[in-house]
Order: structure tokens, then C-alpha cells, then sequence
């Protein structure tokens, strides 16, 4: 037996057809029961489910989407109350101000270090200069290992140096922009 291309076709259309219209089949209703649950069935609800507590009714897709759920069960007898939506995740809110809390002690453990590193640089700058002006003959180590004495050209650029570091550290700490 062969099948033709439009034999094919036509059944690649009904079959596509039968599946838009299973669709239609299977409406559902959906609706919240005395207990605050959400109930999905393909009957309607009885008739003591108010109006109101209709999320979703066959046919009607886009009422489903604009029908709120009941803003407060409360009022009937047996129901639960629904927690209230605030438009805040308190759960977020708390992991934000943690992350917060975070960021500004790793600042302050960062400031903290850098104000040890300024002072122990001034320490050493001001115990330098020192001996550098105590007018003490200063040796010191080339790079080829040997030692040379410093003269007055030497020690005037060392102390410049030192007046540098002692400006930069032992002064205030220079506000960053």
C-alpha cells in the first residue's frame, strides 16, 4: 500500500487540528477552597466557593491572569489567614544588609591595615633620618656586594628621600576620590 505526499498532508492537518482542539477538551477551573488551597478540577466548583475565590473558569484564560486571589480568606469560617504580600523578600533584605555589614568591615579591616603599614614607615623614616643627621659614618651595601661609605651627596639625597616618606606617612591619611 503507498501513501501519496497529499495523503500525508492531510493528516499532518488533522492531526494538528485534533491537537489545537484537545486544548479545548481539557478546561480547567481553578479556584481556592475553605482551607486556602488552590484547587484545579475540570467541574466547576460548588456553589459555595464565592465568586471572588475563582482564579481560573474555561474559556476565560485572560480573566485568569487578572483575577487576583482573595485579598483576605479570614472572613470565612474554617479558612486560614494568607500571609500578606509586602513586595519585599525579607530573606533578601536581611542577605543585602548582611552583604552591606560585609563590605564595609573588609573597608575598615583594609583601612586598619594600611594605617599600620603608614605607621611603621614613618617608625623607620624618622629613625633613619636620625642617624642619617646624627653626622654617624653610614655604610652601606652595593649591588655587587660591597660595602661603601656614604658621602655628603649620598646622605643629602637619603635624607630627601626619608623627608618624602615622612610627609606621606606621618601626616594624615590623604583622602581617596
Amino acid at each position: 500500500m503507498s501513501v501519496s505526499s497529499s495523503s500525508v498532508r492531510l493528516i499532518a492537518a488533522l492531526s494538528g487540528t485534533m491537537l489545537l482542539a484537545s486544548g479545548l477538551v481539557h478546561a480547567q477551573w481553578q479556584w481556592v477552597d475553605d482551607t486556602g488551597r488552590k484547587v484545579f478540577s475540570d467541574t466547576p466548583p460548588p456553589a459555595t466557593v464565592p465568586d471572588r475565590n475563582i482564579l481560573r473558569r474555561p474559556h476565560a484564560r485572560a480573566q485568569a491572569a487578572s483575577v487576583p486571589a482573595p485579598a483576605d480568606a479570614s472572613t470565612e469560617e474554617g479558612s486560614r489567614p494568607t500571609p500578606a504580600v509586602t513586595g519585599r523578600d525579607e530573606q533578601l533584605e536581611a542577605r543585602r544588609r548582611q552583604a552591606e555589614e560585609a563590605e564595609k568591615a573588609r573597608e575598615q579591616a583594609e583601612q586598619a591595615r594600611v594605617a599600620q603599614i603608614r605607621q611603621e614607615n614613618c617608625e623607620r623614616a624618622t629613625r633613619a633620618r636620625a642617624t642619617l643627621m646624627s653626622g654617624v659614618r653610614v655604610s652601606t651595601t652595593n649591588a655587587r656586594g660591597e660595602v661603601e661609605i656614604m658621602d655628603d651627596r649620598a646622605r643629602a639625597a637619603e635624607v630627601q628621600r626619608l623627608d618624602r616618606i615622612l610627609a606621606q606617612d606621618c601626616g594624615p591619611l590623604p583622602q581617596s576620590q
